[in-house]
């Protein structure tokens, strides 16, 4: 699971890389869904974590 969260944050790095080029609501919108994402899998993990100890 460590590496979706990697992989979240490269993309998230090459966004901001990106942010001076597109315009800001697509930039907001790609912002909120990796901000969304990250939520759920933050959610996923504690839930997890919790059934298995």
């Amino acid at each position: 699971m460590m590496i979706a969260l990697v992989a979240a944050l490269l993309l998230l790095g090459v966004l901001l890389g990106a942010v001076a080029q597109i315009p800001v609501p697509v930039s907001a919108v790609a912002a909120a869904l990796i901000g969304v994402w990250l939520i759920v899998f933050a959610v996923r993990e504690r839930h997890g974590h919790r059934r298995t100890h």
